[in-house]
């Protein structure tokens, strides 16, 4: 496995990394017996980055990995993630954003329990909390560091200035945003941003939520409880427009002889050596089937059919719903 420093001080870690969100929420239900085979599979295949976070199914995410990787502790640079609040209103539990610095020292010791580890190799904030500045939060996150309970720090869905403010406070070792062939928006100013600070770059949802390998034909067959049920990009007339995009994809995918899925992997790490995907999956099949990627070869024709099908802003819809949309 090839392995890649993130940014000019993180940690060095594989090419690929996993995304386990899956395997506790998000898209459809799940089977702990086959995530943690896959856990140790990914790890046995040279996976290093292991990406989690305390909200993924409040909890539940992070002591699923803790079981797994109990014995594998050494083989893995363990990410998760912060700022995602539990609160209960009457019956009803919700979420607030919190970056205050009690609330992140106090997550920090809840995710430290739940994962079994004295120390968590790169520690994110989740999203950014409006009503604290960021100074505020990465000042935390830089006690932590000092208290030995992380080791790097990460920032998640931020724009330029507050990368910025957030790397003149401590060393920020990652930023992880969405990006894949259906959603360049942080080819404009993140990555550059990023590149220009020394900072890696972790792309979550490569793979456009499961939409750019094919797989996803109708979302009246997703379970009721996909969040690809609310997302604006799976909707109405923004999905069959979408659709449109996987037949070039598709023969693009059969000249090359390899799965859609690998393809735009592969488009991924061609375009800079800063760039981690973390493609999720809960299934040894695709695991496989993703890291094989890496041995996929694309010229600079295939690229640019990529690039021409895919250019910048093709998706039709944004991201998430309107009251997700919280980059700060």
């Amino acid at each position: 496995m090839q392995q890649h420093r993130i940014g000019k001080n993180g940690p060095l870690v594989s090419a690929i990394g996993l995304g386990c969100m899956g395997m506790s929420m998000g898209y459809g239900s799940h089977n702990d017996d086959e995530s943690t085979k896959t856990l140790l599979r990914a790890i046995d295949l040279g996976i290093t980055l292991i990406d989690t976070a305390d909200m993924y199914g409040w909890g539940h995410n992070e002591e699923l990995i803790g079981k797994a990787i109990k014995s594998q502790r050494n083989k893995i640079i363990l990410a998760t993630k912060m700022g995602f609040a539990r609160r209960s209103k009457g019956n009803v539990l919700d979420y607030c954003l919190d970056g205050s610095p009690t609330y992140v020292k106090e997550a920090c010791d809840a995710s430290l329990k739940r994962l079994g580890v004295e120390t968590i190799d790169l520690y994110y904030l989740h999203r950014v909390d409006p009503n604290t500045p960021i100074e505020d939060s990465i000042g935390a996150m830089a006690d932590l560091v000092k208290a030995g309970k992380i080791r790097y720090i990460g920032i998640s869905e931020v724009k330029p200035d507050t990368i910025r403010r957030a790397a003149s406070i401590h060393p920020i070792s990652a930023v992880q945003t969405e990006y894949s062939l259906w959603e360049r928006y942080p080819e404009k100013e993140i990555i550059p941003t990023c590149e220009e600070l020394g900072i890696g770059f972790v792309a979550y949802s490569p793979l456009g939520r499961g939409f750019l390998t094919g797989t996803v034909k109708n979302i009246a067959e997703l379970s009721s409880d996909d969040f690809r049920q609310i997302l604006p990009r799976f909707q109405g007339g923004n999905f069959i427009e979408n659709q449109k995009l996987i037949d070039g994809l598709s023969q693009i995918a059969k000249q090359k002889k390899c799965s859609m899925a690998q393809l735009v992997i592969a488009w991924i790490l061609t375009q800079n050596g800063n760039i981690i995907p973390i493609p999720g999956t809960k299934r040894t099949k695709y695991l496989e089937e993703n890291i094989a990627a890496m041995n996929l070869q694309l010229s600079q024709e295939d690229l640019n059919k990529l690039n021409e099908l895919f250019p910048v802003n093709i998706a039709k819809g944004n991201k998430y719903p309107d009251e997700f949309e919280c980059e700060a």
